[in-house]
């Protein structure tokens, strides 16, 4: 008989770990892009705008979570 073999443990994506947050309700929490340099052509409102998070669409989060392995 063959011996059992250990189930190899999954890595969780390590760009994606820095880059997404889960929540306490599960959904997971983004930061908008485009807010790291050429920052003089944007309108304030714009920055200001992109400064706050927001939550990964619906469309996203699947595969979002199979990278976190959530």
């Amino acid at each position: 008989m063959r011996k059992a073999r250990k189930k190899i443990k999954l890595k969780t994506k390590r760009a994606a770990a820095k880059r997404f947050k889960v929540t306490a309700s599960g959904k997971i929490k983004r930061y908008h892009a485009t807010k790291r340099h050429i920052l003089t052509k944007k309108a304030p409102g714009r920055k200001r705008h992109l400064r706050h998070s927001t939550l990964v669409s619906p469309a996203e989060t699947p595969s979002v979570r199979r990278m976190l392995l959530t």
